[in-house]
């Protein structure tokens, strides 16, 4: 698929009937100044149990810009964020969580940061967002991810990310029910970067960090 110039939001999707509508509204605010009309925003439902399909299908309709990906059962968040890179049609891509955890109104920062020479940039929380086991995970993971991206880089590993599209070339043919998207970047580059930004106080859905 070739890509064009713009901005491809991805939005794994979770059980987050009521979220959807006013993180698309707050995205369809900040989204123009951001990309002028070249942007989309794909919602990959992750085999929800509740009706974010049936709110997805209806902010499609209201919105030319809102793509929906109905996934056969839950893969795990990992797995909708790379269905949704794989079907990205613009050139940079951002990942954010489902329940307004990552405000839209922060992604000028990545985006900025990535015009700095990265290729793969994350937004950092100022604290901690999750419980107990969830910053265990996250740090078993940022463990395994060091000699790759280098300590510095490993702590701010985040499911808020922007990145260059083209990065998913490095891993197109990868094939496996595990998905570590992060790990799957190192293939791509080197070069990553982090910025501090502002993140909600509602618990993201399981499988994020």
């Amino acid at each position: 698929m070739s890509l064009t110039a713009g901005l491809s939001i991805i939005v794994p999707v979770y059980n987050s009937e009521h979220s959807l509508e006013p993180l698309t509204e707050r995205i369809a605010q900040v989204l123009p100044g951001l990309a002028g009309n070249d942007f989309e925003l794909l919602l990959i439902n992750d085999g929800s149990r509740d009706n974010s399909w049936q709110v997805i299908q209806r902010l499609s309709k209201a919105y030319a810009w809102v793509r929906g990906i109905n996934l056969m059962r839950n893969y795990g968040q990992h797995n909708a964020l790379l269905c949704g890179i794989r079907g990205a049609r613009y050139s940079t891509v951002v990942t954010i969580d489902d329940d307004l955890q990552h405000p839209p109104e922060e992604i000028h920062k990545l985006l900025e940061e990535l015009d700095n020479g990265y290729d793969v940039v994350y937004g950092t929380p100022l604290s901690k967002q999750h419980g107990l086991w969830r910053n265990l995970a996250s740090y078993i993971l940022r463990l395994a991810l060091q000699s790759t991206m280098g300590v510095e880089n490993a702590r701010k590993v985040s499911a808020f990310r922007a990145m260059h599209t083209q990065l998913r070339d490095a891993f197109a043919n990868y094939q496996s029910p595990h998905v570590t998207l992060d790990a799957l970047l190192t293939w791509g580059t080197t070069r990553f970067g982090a910025v501090p930004t502002r993140h909600g106080d509602l618990p993201s859905h399981p499988g994020a960090l």
